[in-house]
Formats: structure tokens, sequence, C-alpha cells
């Protein structure tokens, strides 16, 4: 998975490609997280548009770092998931409690 990070005004982007899924790919995720949360930033929107799929271990990932978001007062949502991600978060009761979007101007502006 390549995790590209920019900025667009307050909120910190996560460009994710390639499958969220257990291993490497949902570790770099965590440890991305991680590092930002620690170095200060609280609000990230996360890119879904290059994830051809999640599994359970990136789906646990996702509710593990949106938990410690809300914990510290952050705050992330996801736009652009591909029809089998949002298929596979909706199966699982997340698309609504993640806060989907579906593109990066209107998580933005919801967020």
């Amino acid at each position: 998975m390549v995790i590209s990070v920019r900025k667009a005004g307050d909120v910190t982007i996560l460009d994710l490609e390639g499958p969220l899924k257990i291993g490497e790919a949902e570790q770099a995720f965590r440890k991305e997280v991680q590092a930002l949360l620690e170095s200060g930033v609280r609000s990230f929107a996360v890119n879904l548009t290059h994830v051809p799929m999640i599994d359970s271990s990136g789906i646990g990932a996702i509710t593990r770092i949106h938990r410690t978001l809300s914990e510290h007062g952050g705050k992330m949502i996801f736009y652009g998931a591909p029809k089998m991600v949002r298929k596979t978060l909706k199966m699982v009761g997340l698309e609504t409690y993640l806060g989907m979007f579906e593109d990066e101007a209107s998580a933005l502006a919801g967020s």
C-alpha cells in the first residue's frame, strides 16, 4: 500500500493506494495515522478512491483509529470508496458510522 499525505486547510488528507488488508498495508496505515496523531494532527480525510478492497483487518484498523481519534478530540472522514469497498463497509454496518462522502470536495465541506 502506498500512502501519500497532504494538507487541505486544517485537514490532513491520506491518499491510499492498494488493498487495505492484513499485513503490511494495515500496519502502514495504522503507523502513519499514529505518527500524525503524535505530531498534533486531529482532523483527517481518507481518500479510498484507489483502494480496490478492504478485509477484516483493514476494517479493524479503521475502527480502532476512528475510536482513538474520537478519544483525542479528533475526527476522521472517508471519501471516494469504490463500489466493493463501500459494499463491504455497508455490510458490516460502518458506512454511516464512518462518515462516508462521494468525493474530496464534499468530504472537506462536511468536515
